[in-house]
């Protein structure tokens, strides 16, 4: 696997994953030379940010704030097809004042490395837009989410 920034040890990154989410890749999610067309990991990647987020209860209206995506970046590892079957991990890996950082690991049915990613996102307030401290009852759910 080629180099990515903000992977240190591909082994030790891949271990620290527990959840995912089921993908399966649709024949619309392809191009004409029949691969998967390069914005739909970011598609994939909301997915099951968004499955992880609720399932750690913060996506659920409660919140101070509303999580929003302040960048987001795909590496291509391995070509996807029409019907192979992805689990898309996704975890926390580091909790700031406002926002946090969130990794994704793409697997296919081979157990092979397809895509990684990571992505930063910011708390703000619905009305203002500007960014809101994240409470420590978020922090302690983004990080026992992380362990």
């Amino acid at each position: 696997m080629k180099s990515v920034s903000y992977i240190k040890s591909i082994e030790d990154w891949k271990s620290s994953f527990s959840f995912f989410t089921p993908i399966k890749i649709r024949f619309s999610e392809t191009d004409m030379f029949g691969h998967v067309n390069n914005v739909s990991p970011f598609i994939y990647f909301e997915e099951a940010r968004i499955e992880f987020l609720k399932s750690v209860g913060l996506f659920n209206g409660s919140e101070d704030g509303i999580p929003i995506v302040a960048d987001l970046q795909c590496d291509y590892h391995k070509q996807m097809f029409f019907s192979d079957q992805l689990r898309l991990y996704v975890k926390v890996n580091d909790i700031g004042n406002t926002s946090f950082d969130v990794h994704y690991l793409g697997v296919n049915q081979d157990d092979a490395v397809t895509l990684t990613g990571r992505g930063r996102m910011v708390y703000v307030d619905q009305k203002s837009g500007k960014p809101v401290k994240l409470s420590e009852s978020i922090k302690e759910k983004l990080i026992h989410a992380s362990e």
